[in-house]
């Protein structure tokens, strides 16, 4: 069996870079995306329910599921691995809905969450977990830019070069997870 052909994606993502891409195929990033985690998701949400604006634009975003070590002398950033997703879908399609193009994490999603891709365009990513040193390694700069007082969970903005992902779910509704049906072309009503 032939290796995937690896894609090098530049970021942000617009909407047809994202519908080129399949459930399964192997990404190389170079560009910004952000940190976010559970605490910070939390923060986002109440903003979006009193109305008032993000600390980041989400349009064309991606947003890693990631809380990373401190930097050791020499380098922006510690071992970035990737954090379990399922704990952010509660919040993502709502993400996903005003402009979020992607998330980074590990493990497979919620329908839910499948069905905002589809229905806005966007796409989930996987980052191989355990290897969270090897990727901080992919990050040539990282700044604080919301909620410092979160520490590890503070959202940072990522410079990142050849940052390896895979598509894990795509906005046609593929899936690259073994056992999982495809959601196909439909987008059901439902939540």
């Amino acid at each position: 069996m032939a290796d995937p052909e690896t894609k090098n994606i530049e970021l942000p993502l617009d909407a047809e870079t994202v519908c080129g891409l399949s459930a399964g195929d192997v990404l190389h990033l170079s560009g910004e995306l952000y940190t976010a985690r559970d605490a910070a998701h939390e923060r986002l949400m109440e903003l979006i329910a009193r109305g008032e604006e993000l600390p980041i634009e989400l349009e064309g975003q991606v947003l890693y599921y990631c809380g990373p070590t401190p930097a050791p002398p020499g380098r922006p950033i510690g071992a970035a691995g990737p954090t379990t997703s399922y704990r952010m879908d509660d919040f993502a399609p709502e993400l996903y809905a005003r402009g979020l193009r992607g998330t980074i994490g590990k493990g497979n999603r919620s329908r839910h969450v499948r069905q905002a891709l589809q229905r806005h365009r966007g796409v989930y990513l996987v980052a191989v977990g355990g290897a969270g040193a090897l990727l901080g390694e992919r990050i040539v700069s990282a700044e604080v830019v919301a909620y410092p007082e979160l520490g590890t969970e503070a959202i940072r903005r990522l410079t990142v070069e050849s940052f390896p992902v895979i598509v894990g779910y795509d906005c046609a509704g593929g899936s690259a997870f073994v056992g999982e049906q495809s959601l196909g072309q439909a987008v059901s009503g439902e939540e």
